[in-house]
């Protein structure tokens, strides 16, 4: 099969791309490195197009036929407060993927939601939820559920999997700087031989869930009959403490956690996904416990020496 991966320099991206590539289909790549970095795609065989997807001149240059989109491309960064940026890439991004996917008659849309759209939600949070998101990024995810819903009542041909992705965290995340996942970056603190700090006192829970499992998510809404919006995460909530304990497990050490105040007005105190309308849609459940997921990710980054 032949697929199309946009923002497939990223994060997500690059992991879904190499995956598909692994199981011998055809994979092309449209980003414009403007978050991607193009050693994540070292090693690629596949075709690569720079390009934008607020352009829909980007999308008209791909040649061929596709099996379907996996949607990645977008702002990622929650800091973005420039509110008219953040829907224009993220929102009419999107509209620019789906106009391209029916003008081409391709039948399958898989697209990066976020559980930025539940802010700070009663837990665990469902899909059936309200949106109620605290900043731009989340209402953009949330507005892009939205378009999907009606562009796929319009085109009942068409089957749209959107994936509310939790705190995902592995291998590809390095070049994402600040924002790359707590983890990440509590083992950079820790390899140079510092305290890992964290806000008092540890007992924020995430649902932490590996890249992997996303990637799994993602290959599993190919087989959605019907257009959908799924929680990908894995159900069980863990807070930093815990996160620390398996770091120093796994990197040998015994450093003692430094406790600071929280600066920021917003903060997400948990969050828990609902998994079972994911797990009747689609079969999918998460394989990597908080300690196996940051298991295989030490080793990783052992291995690489990050």
């Amino acid at each position: 099969m032949r697929f199309l991966v946009t923002g497939g320099a990223g994060f997500i991206g690059s992991n879904l791309a190499f995956t598909l590539e692994a199981q011998g289909h055809e994979v092309v790549i449209l980003d414009n490195f403007s978050s991607g970095h193009f050693k994540n795609l070292i090693g690629f065989k596949g075709y690569v197009r720079s390009g934008d997807i607020c352009c829909r001149a980007s999308f008209d240059t791909l040649e061929g036929k596709f099996d379907a989109i996996f949607h990645e491309a977008a702002i990622t960064d929650t800091t973005v407060m420039d509110q008219a940026r953040m829907m224009d890439v993220n929102v009419e991004g999107f509209r620019n993927a789906l106009a391209f996917a029916a003008q081409r008659k391709i039948k399958r849309v898989v697209y990066a939601s976020s559980a930025g759209v539940y802010g700070n939600g009663a837990c665990p949070m469902a899909e059936t939820a309200m949106p109620t998101p605290e900043n731009v990024y989340g209402f953009s995810k949330a507005i892009m559920d939205n378009v999907a819903r009606d562009f796929a009542a319009a085109h009942k041909n068409m089957v749209l999997v959107g994936l509310r992705y939790f705190n995902v965290y592995g291998p590809g995340e390095y070049f994402k700087g600040k924002f790359a996942s707590m983890i990440y970056q509590l083992y950079l603190q820790m390899k140079a031989g510092k305290k890992p700090r964290i806000f008092k006192s540890g007992e924020q829970q995430r649902d932490f869930v590996y890249i992997k499992d996303i990637v799994s998510a993602n290959l599993l809404a190919l087989k959605a009959k019907k257009s959908c919006v799924l929680n990908a995460a894995t159900g069980v909530p863990e807070d930093f403490n815990r996160v620390i304990a398996c770091l120093n497990k796994e990197m040998g050490l015994s450093l003692a956690t430094e406790y600071i105040d929280n600066p920021y007005a917003f903060f997400q105190n948990k969050t828990q996904a609902e998994t079972s309308l994911a797990k009747k849609t689609t079969g999918y459940a998460a394989a990597y416990t908080l300690d196996k997921g940051i298991a295989e990710y030490v080793a990783e980054l052992k291995k690489r020496g990050a």
